[in-house]
């Protein structure tokens, strides 16, 4: 069997942005749909949900109104024809904080690394023995500490980092091998920061399919050296506005919603019989925390 193509754009990507971002959640969803059948699928929603809007988005979907389109999408023309992947971006730095902090895992080997048992304890315990005020202060600072691309947000120095020793406690024997990873990325701005979600959500969402082409929506933090730390072989690849191309236009309809659905859960909200419909496309390697319909 030919190798497919899919289709993919994300929701809730801020960078590494992650601790009092827009968004809780990140999701990166891929189709695989041929161009007829995605453009027909896009069609009968429209007709569904009857908005003037030029482009359609998540939102249209999620409105009770429209709670019928949405069901049809998620049970009709998707069922086995796409995946998403969903990071809850607290417990993603939490692995990180493990990786480079206590288990000082090298460059570029804690790229691909998800969160193991040890994350999931310090997402869970760091709020409660620090209190969420200083654990948030804190998850903060490992983001400005590893943050070289966003000029207008505040970085975080080494010495600033390490100095918080109510937290870090033994931990501050780390500092040498993380000052050294943040010289290399400052060095060189190409490089992949272990704190982009995007980066290993995209490589697994390619290890699940194993596509012939990617075509994803414009997205300019995806370069091509960027692509080959972390994928070999690199697929071929195709960028596209997806207000033309209606295959990435329903990968951007299931990452908004999955994000949206998954974000209410997370805060104790959420739709059980959407959320029940989801599931059968969230991919294993998912950062979350147990089953995401739980």
């Amino acid at each position: 069997m030919r190798p497919p193509t899919i289709a993919c754009d994300e929701s809730g990507s801020e960078g590494v942005n992650l601790i009092g971002a827009n968004t809780a959640v990140f999701a990166h969803a891929a189709v695989r749909l041929e161009p007829a059948a995605a453009a027909e699928c896009v069609a009968r929603l429209r007709e569904f949900i009857g908005s003037p809007a030029l482009e359609y988005k998540a939102n249209h979907l999620l409105r009770a109104k429209n709670r019928a389109a949405l069901e049809w999408l998620l049970t009709e023309p998707l069922a086995d024809a796409a995946s998403v992947l969903l990071v809850d971006k607290t417990l993603f730095l939490a692995g990180k904080i493990v990786d480079l902090l206590v288990d000082r895992t090298p460059y570029p080997e804690c790229l691909r690394h998800r969160p193991d048992g040890r994350a999931r304890a310090l997402h869970r315990d760091g709020p409660r023995i620090h209190g969420t005020r200083r654990w948030t202060e804190f998850l903060r600072s490992f983001t400005g500490l590893l943050r070289t691309s966003n000029r207008r947000l505040p970085a975080t120095t080494p010495a600033e980092f390490f100095a918080q020793t109510d937290v870090l406690g033994e931990l501050v024997a780390a500092r040498p091998q993380v000052t050294a990873l943040r010289d290399e990325l400052l060095a060189d701005p190409g490089l992949v920061s272990p704190i982009d979600p995007l980066m290993p959500a995209l490589a697994d969402t390619i290890a699940f399919w194993r596509p012939e082409l990617v075509i994803h929506d414009e997205q300019p933090s995806l370069t091509p050296a960027r692509l080959a730390q972390l994928l070999d072989p690199v697929p071929r690849w195709r960028f596209v506005d997806s207000r033309c191309e209606p295959r990435v236009q329903l990968a951007d309809f299931l990452a908004g919603v999955a994000r949206r659905l998954t974000e209410e859960t997370l805060h104790g909200g959420g739709d059980p019989e959407l959320v029940k419909l989801l599931r059968p496309y969230v991919l294993p390697a998912s950062v979350w925390i147990g089953d995401p319909a739980d």
